[in-house]
């Protein structure tokens, strides 16, 4: 009768040591849903926004609106990741918060183009991205073209 029970805690305390090391935190809904972690991110912060004088220094979010979609620009190596517009939230959401550091804004800028073809779908773009930022409360800093 002793073997059983010693027995049974032996395999009582290994089946939860075993649960707990291996057991990864469940990922919660704001960790997968792209809008929600960027609701979760707090307001934009106009003070810090205010004291970015040259846009080279700007540490959060850059889109560059594009004919072929919009332009996730990577600061660290200056590489644009291009998207359609229904995934810029998608790329959005799974940045880092600390790529936030100003809060819930982005700066925008436009790729200046010719044709009036291409002006009706950088406008078209622009419109399309303007709604979805506005709709996730995310301010946009627009920058103007060089």
């Amino acid at each position: 009768m002793k073997f059983c029970q010693l027995l049974f805690v032996g395999l009582i305390g290994s089946a939860l040591t075993s649960c707990s090391s291996s057991a990864k935190p469940p990922e919660t809904a704001a960790q997968a849903d792209p809008v929600a972690r960027i609701e979760s991110l707090p307001p934009a912060n106009a003070q810090q926004i205010a004291r970015v004088g040259d846009m080279k220094n700007w540490k959060n979010p850059y889109l560059i609106v594009r004919v072929d979609g919009i332009a996730l620009l990577d600061l660290a190596d200056n590489e644009q990741q291009i998207l359609t517009a229904d995934k810029v939230v998608d790329a959005l959401g799974a940045l880092p918060t600390s790529a936030w550091p100003y809060g819930r804004v982005v700066a925008v800028a436009e790729n200046p183009t010719g044709s009036e073809a291409d002006k009706a779908l950088v406008r078209k773009n622009r419109a399309v991205l303007a709604g979805a930022l506005e709709n996730l409360h995310v301010i946009i800093k627009w920058v103007p073209s060089n």
